[in-house]
């Protein structure tokens, strides 16, 4: 098991960190969940992909981690500011179902996308609604402390009450004066003030009793209620999209602080994560700009910019090839490579695993803590999993390599062991090797020399472009085909 430390990109202080959880053994994790009015798409499945990859690591470190990870069933406005619809209200009028209605169909659906992934789900999952007492005790907390006020039903919470509010995003209160992004509401003192609880007329579907009339909770004082109910005051690892920075991670940051003191020898979150997009030919994919794909519709090929349904482990392969602060930029070429690479690494495990069943290995030893030592060095620098499969699979196809050549190493079994588990524990990229049977095998070995001899007898009646056909398509396959003098050969 790795002792090397490990380090994190701190969005906070904008630089990598030595990684020393406040308990030593423990890491408390809290990420953004969905808004659960839509099916997730493949920014969604990078986000969840990349902190369950820090999920799973952490633990095969031996770390005990509890995470957390909400469900977002009320309060996220239409515009992602104080104004417009609730998204859960507004789905449900499309639908013609109750919000309550829309939530539950959107969540399970949204744990079925990502069971699909290979993700594991979270230790707790609270939801918004399920936490409104939490939240109003903290809007008071703020409100007696001085820094949030009532106007009109609706309770701001006072940005200049705040010395440190822009830390995370480095911005500025003069730039939120009046003019920009969205237009200033009635009864704010200042335009960067924010809502923590929103007056709900007769018309709005969710709403709750509370010491300033009826209404519902703003977006932001959900995860700062919920991540200190089971993380307490000061925790770990707060993990969410690059687009949660701001507002939404600035305004928790601000909130939390502010509602739990400056007494504490730690601040609210000690390490901020933050992943960066997807994109479709350089524009952000995303349910608001209508170019999102649904996972569904990758598994399924149904969107009108798919040619055909995708594998959910090739989606999670190809996730894993880019860092998490590194937008990943989608297209179908990208999976088909993904998808040839993850094809080429069960074959490499399908063949180790059959030489390590012979009994004459008298191959040189595999260097194990070194390839263990490279591989887990790179996910210690902050869990860089496109270093980490890189190495892992030419360390892979080196050991296949070897035992091609007819040098079994001596320590096979070993070796696969743990490369099995790591594959399986912490990248969750682990092949299905179950119809690794004789008979398949031998299966494609005959298919593969009947395909061959239709390229030599093309070859031979000099059709050159049948010929190089045959060859192109085994190729974007990942099938290599090689010519000697007397035939050809074929290898993953």
């Amino acid at each position: 098991m790795s002792q090397q430390p490990i380090y994190i990109f701190n969005t906070l202080t904008r630089t990598k960190e030595l990684f020393e959880p406040q308990t030593p053994g423990f890491v408390g994790m809290y990420v953004c969940g969905p808004t659960v009015y839509g099916d997730a798409h493949l920014g969604h499945a990078k986000s969840y992909t990349t902190f369950d990859v820090v999920v799973r690591y952490l633990r095969y470190l031996g770390l005990k981690v509890r995470y957390v990870q909400n469900i977002t069933d009320v309060g996220h406005l239409t515009d992602d500011a104080d104004e417009g619809e609730d998204k859960l209200a507004k789905q449900s009028r499309l639908e013609r179902l109750e919000p309550m209605e829309v939530a539950e169909k959107y969540t399970n659906r949204y744990f079925e996308d990502m069971d699909r992934l290979g993700l594991l789900r979270p230790d707790i999952t609270p939801r918004a609604s399920g936490h409104i007492p939490e939240q109003i005790a903290m809007i008071e907390t703020l409100i007696a402390k001085g820094h949030a006020y009532e106007a009109n039903g609706n309770v701001y919470f006072d940005v200049t009450s705040d010395p440190n509010y822009g830390q995370l995003s480095g911005r500025r209160l003069d730039e939120a004066e009046s003019g920009t992004r969205v237009a200033t509401a009635g009864d704010k003192r200042h335009p960067a003030d924010f809502a923590l609880w929103k007056k709900a007329d007769d018309s709005h579907l969710m709403k709750w009793p509370s010491p300033w009339g009826v209404g519902y909770p703003g977006w932001h004082i959900e995860c700062s209620a919920m991540s200190t109910k089971y993380l307490g005051e000061n925790f770990d690892i707060h993990g969410g999209g690059l687009e949660n920075q701001f507002p939404h991670h600035e305004c928790e940051i601000a909130q939390s602080t502010c509602a739990h003191g400056t007494e504490h020898p730690h601040p609210f979150v000690r390490y901020w994560m933050h992943n960066n997009m997807v994109t479709l030919e350089g524009q952000k994919m995303g349910k608001s700009l209508g170019n999102a794909i649904s996972l569904r519709q990758f598994y399924d090929g149904s969107h009108k910019l798919l040619s055909r349904a995708w594998d959910p482990q090739v989606i999670r392969f190809f996730l894993l090839q880019s860092h998490y602060r590194s937008t990943t930029d989608f297209s179908e070429g990208a999976l088909q490579a993904a998808e040839n690479g993850f094809a080429n690494l069960r074959t490499y495990l399908i063949d180790l695993h059959k030489a390590a069943s012979q009994t004459n290995k008298t191959g040189d030893a595999l260097p194990l803590a070194e390839i263990q030592s490279e591989t887990e060095q790179a996910m210690n620098d902050d869990f860089n999993t496109a270093q980490a499969v890189a190495r892992l699979f030419t360390r892979i196809k080196a050991a296949r390599a070897a035992c091609n050549s007819g040098k079994i190493p001596v320590n096979l079994d070993t070796f696969l062991s743990w490369t099995t588990r790591f594959l399986d524990e912490v990248l969750g990229i682990l092949p299905d090797l179950s119809e690794a049977s004789g008979s398949d095998s031998e299966t494609v070995d005959g298919l593969m020399e009947l395909i061959l001899q239709l390229r030599r007898e093309a070859r031979q009646s000099k059709n050159w472009a049948v010929a190089d056909q045959i060859r192109d398509k085994l190729t974007a396959l990942g099938i290599t085909v090689k010519d000697h003098p007397t035939g050809s050969s074929w290898s993953r």
